[in-house]
């Protein structure tokens, strides 16, 4: 992971269930956590999670939807960031017809534009020192559109085509850039109120943190650019 000091992690979409399981896991790992999210709500937990880990753990809460305000949230801390993780995301399940414009905009403007504007915040930082990690939460709908799935299908799609981009743009100046396509519910409370308790087959908040932490310490001899994790019982 390079060098002595505590290094930075600023997650966007900071919140319980998986949110919460990155913050641990890099804090453990050495990592200071800044945690971006619209509200206060999880900021509590999420501050006493890093603390047991060592880190300090610092909340901004902004709209991610709001550009102006996200540069704002970001910018005192952006040339430290080593790390971006985007986990922010809108899950819209509605037939087309019924999608309204409002929706399909807000899941495009969670999930990819969001993504855009926090790492062109901390990328010229992290081209400077010639060393960085971002890292996109995808998912199969970035893959393949499902029915009922095209706000959130497009917006997926959007992220995957920006993180290639980015990752051809600037893995040569240092900074590796990884989509993790996560292909299957995430077994956490948030997952628990939409579909009801069943974590049988789900995947595990836990392992999906440890495999973006072992993304972060990859060498650029070897870098993954793009990973799909499932629960051994998903289909695919």
């Amino acid at each position: 992971m390079g060098g002595s000091r505590w290094r930075t992690l600023l997650l966007a979409g900071a919140a319980e269930g998986l949110g919460a399981s990155i913050v641990e896991t890099f804090a453990r790992a050495g990592h200071d956590v800044i945690g971006l999210s619209r509200t206060e709500r999880s900021s509590g937990h999420l501050k006493r999670l890093v603390e047991q880990g060592g880190g300090s753990y610092t909340h901004l809460a902004c709209d991610i939807v709001r550009p102006p305000q996200l540069i704002a949230a970001i910018a005192p801390y952006a040339d430290h960031i080593d790390v971006l993780i985007h986990n922010a995301h809108v899950l819209t399940i509605r037939s087309f017809v019924e999608t309204a414009v409002a929706e399909f905009e807000q899941a495009w403007r969670v999930a990819c534009l969001g993504a855009m504007v926090s790492a062109q915040a901390v990328i010229s930082h992290m081209a400077a020192r010639n060393d960085g990690t971002i890292i996109l939460t995808g998912a199969t709908a970035g893959l393949r559109g499902g029915a009922n799935f095209s706000a959130f299908a497009s917006a997926k799609f959007a992220l995957r085509g920006l993180a290639q981009s980015l990752a051809r743009e600037y893995g040569p100046r240092g900074i590796h850039v990884a989509h993790v396509v996560l292909d299957g519910l995430i077994d956490g409370p948030q997952t628990d109120r939409r579909f009801g308790p069943s974590p049988s087959g789900r995947m595990d908040a836990k392992a999906i943190a440890q495999a973006y932490l072992d993304l972060a310490a990859q060498k650029p001899s070897a870098w993954t650019h793009e990973m799909d994790l499932r629960p051994f019982a998903e289909r695919f």
